[in-house]
């Protein structure tokens, strides 16, 4: 520690005097002092140890983690000089407005260097900014380089203000409609129309422009989903949405699907653009007596050739045109007289939206009708998906068993742990590898939410500490998405009582009973409930929607406002959790199917049936916190583990791993007043024996 060395000398010397006891503990103290300082926990020497980049100082500091993004910046304002434009949007997303993107499409972290899922960049003549919300900040401060500035913000509101305050008034701001909301459009166009500045729609992407090694498209061939995982082939689909629109009032002639699983759904296909995705870059129009499926063709063989009846012109062949052509092809289609497309604005862009014109030959809805009748599983989609689920769970308690035994030994590290149960998926009938990055998070890492564990990021896991995985699998089945959080060691009293509260608040979720037609929004508040009683909040969503084979965010079942209401057939995960900053993170994560419910007087009642099923971690749970209600869901619910991983335990010859299950799902004792009055009852009982014993 050269830069400390100074500070050592005097105490060296001093060392050897006779106050050796006083100057050796100022030396330890130094040390300690030193330690503290290179860890990058103070200001000084150790600003050029800290992770995160430091622009104030000249010249400025920069980790090694941070990107250079000096030329790109500079060939991209050449582009935007050239079409006169002040400023540029990059949004964080792609043309179907996907929650995940490919590489290709990472256009806001090749310009930035900041690769967070959820951000919005804005360059002009003399600045750029980024903004994303409070997950991604410390993240941010470590990838990106001083030509960026950080905005702590994400809403739409924040851009405008910043680009009303660096553009001068009359000037254009351009942006790719391809990667714009129709919402996002409007947004923009309402915060900025009291300053005179407009957007100018610019169709070819300009990063693209200055992107020089962009990933090309991938070269792989499409699939098509076997038989045994299907109940209802893509002519049935076809017919059951063509229902939908010859049925609506609005008397649409034609329907326009944009988002991924859409097209992917409709058809029974799947690819592998979208990395833990089963995607295919596509969009399809939909009209009673014809079929355009808009893909890369050169993709599809032969066999699928066949498969889609791509070789006719009748109202069940699907006509495969070129990607690139959707638009002219929408064009031409809106020209045609007597004409209306239906489109969803969830998930429709704005390039498509702006060449329907005149507005009566458009009709919309939040969600298309894909979107919603692919939320509704079908018997045989529901049974799969379970399967999937008891596989899965096979999986993680591998990974749980492990890291038991192996923690301890303290050679295991947040990443190791990731790949191990990857490692334990992928030897999972039917598996396709995993369906997100894992989330693996001990300690201080555990309190970022959305971490996940890098070669530089990566910290030893201990017995002292929480930890928490995140994980899921895509199956040719199901897909699938697991949170739990383990303590090897003694947790502290508010680590049990933290963790004890989530878990009342997934299982007050888990139990309720509610009308068929309830949305989660209305309900979303069983999940925090617990945690408000002491002060305690998340800042995250309590679930989402999850597919067969598809997006582990499936749109639009879930929590949040957006979502549709809940019906039978339905898969949702329920995730209420809690994090500490810089000291540990808790989440409780389960999938479950909303299933209906026979009750004393009403009909047409709902609830929800548990499919995760792995156990939790029986040294967090504070039992007298539980009511006697949730303690009987509880067991319950481990009685179901047993009954359904039980016997794939034994099928797969893991014996060990099936002894770890079943203690861990042993059934726990009544709590509250109903444990007091079992103890009295035993206490009783025992003293009346003793006193029998005496007497005899």
């Amino acid at each position: 520690m050269p830069s400390c060395g100074w500070l050592l000398l005097p105490l060296f010397v001093a060392a050897l005097t006779a106050q050796l006891d006083h100057y050796f503990v100022s030396l330890s103290k130094v040390f300690f002092q030193c330690a503290f300082l290179i860890s990058g926990n103070t200001i000084g020497v150790v600003t050029y140890k800290q992770t995160e980049r430091n622009c104030s100082v000249s010249p400025p500091y920069l980790p090694s983690t941070a990107v250079d993004t000096t030329l790109q910046l500079k060939e991209l304002q050449e582009k935007m000089l050239s079409l006169n434009i002040s400023a540029y949007i990059i949004p964080g997303t792609d043309a179907h407005l996907s929650e995940y993107i490919a590489p290709r499409d990472a256009r806001m972290a090749f310009m930035t260097g900041f690769t967070g899922s959820a951000g919005t960049a804005v360059v002009t003549q003399t600045k750029a900014a980024l903004w994303t919300d409070s997950r991604y900040w410390v993240q941010a401060e470590r990838q990106m380089d001083c030509n960026w500035e950080l905005e702590k913000d994400v809403s739409i509101s924040s851009v405008a203000e910043w680009l009303i305050s660096e553009v001068p008034s009359g000037n254009e701001i351009g942006f790719d409609p391809f990667l714009f909301s129709l919402k996002t459009h409007e947004d923009y166009r309402i915060n900025l129309e009291s300053s005179n500045l407009s957007l100018k729609s610019v169709p070819v992407n300009l990063v693209d422009q200055v992107w020089k090694d962009r990933e090309p498209i991938p070269s792989n061939n499409l699939t098509r989903l076997p038989d045994r995982v299907i109940q209802r082939p893509w002519q049935k689909k076809v017919m059951q949405i063509r229902d939908q629109i010859r049925d609506n009032p609005y008397e649409p002639t034609a329907l326009l699907l944009s988002a991924l699983d859409e097209t992917a759904w409709l058809f029974n296909l799947r690819g592998n653009d979208i990395p833990y995705n089963p995607f295919f870059y596509s969009y399809t129009l939909l009209t009673m007596d014809e079929i355009w499926l808009f893909l890369h063709t050169d993709r599809v063989t032969d066999e699928l050739r066949v498969y889609l009846n791509a070789s006719c012109n009748g109202s069940y062949c699907v006509q495969l045109k070129s990607y690139d052509t959707v638009r002219d092809h929408l064009k031409k289609y809106v020209a045609q007289p007597g004409v209306k497309v239906w489109i969803g604005t969830e998930y429709t862009n704005y390039a498509l939206y702006e060449i329907i014109t005149p507005e009566e030959k458009l009709m919309t809805s939040s969600y298309s009708p894909v979107l919603t009748t692919k939320a509704v599983k079908d018997d045989t989609e529901q049974r799969i998906l379970r399967d999937a689920h008891v596989r899965d769970a096979v999986a993680v308690i591998q990974l749980l068993m492990w890291l038991e035994k192996a923690v301890p030994e303290g050679k295991e590290t947040e990443l190791t742990a990731a790949e191990y149960v990857n490692e334990c998926r992928s030897k999972q009938n039917d598996s396709r590898g995993p369906s997100f990055e894992t989330i693996s998070a001990s300690g201080p890492n555990a309190a970022l939410a959305h971490y996940s564990p890098s070669e530089e990021s990566s910290r030893s896991l201990t017995v002292d500490e929480m930890y928490l995985v995140d994980s899921g699998g895509q199956y040719l089945d199901g897909t699938t998405d697991i949170t739990r959080t383990v303590h090897w060691g003694t947790p502290t009293a508010m680590q049990k009582e933290a963790f004890t509260r989530v878990l009342m608040g997934n299982i007050e979720i888990s139990r309720t009973i509610f009308p068929s037609g309830t949305r989660g929004v209305n309900m979303e508040m069983l999940g925090r409930r617990a945690l408000w009683e002491v002060g305690l909040n998340y800042g995250h969503g309590t679930g989402h929607g999850v597919g067969n084979y598809f997006g582990v965010h499936e749109w639009p079942v879930g929590f949040q406002s957006n979502n549709i209401p809940f019906r039978t057939g339905m898969f949702t995960s329920i995730e209420p959790g809690y994090y500490k900053e810089n000291d540990f993170g808790i989440r409780i994560e389960d999938v479950a199917v909303i299933v209906p419910v026979h009750t004393k007087y009403g009909h047409n009642y709902l609830t929800f049936d548990t499919v995760s099923l792995v156990p939790y971690d029986r040294k967090l749970i504070d039992t007298l916190l539980l009511s006697s209600e949730q303690l009987h869901w509880l067991n319950k619910y481990y009685e179901t583990i047993r009954s359904l991983v039980g016997p794939e335990l034994d099928k797969q010859g893991l014996h060990e791993e099936k002894d770890w299950m079943l203690k861990h799902t042993e059934p726990f004792m009544m709590s509250g007043s109903s444990a007091s009055v079992c103890f009295s009852s035993l206490t009783l009982i025992a003293l009346a024996v003793a006193l029998l014993h005496n007497i005899i």
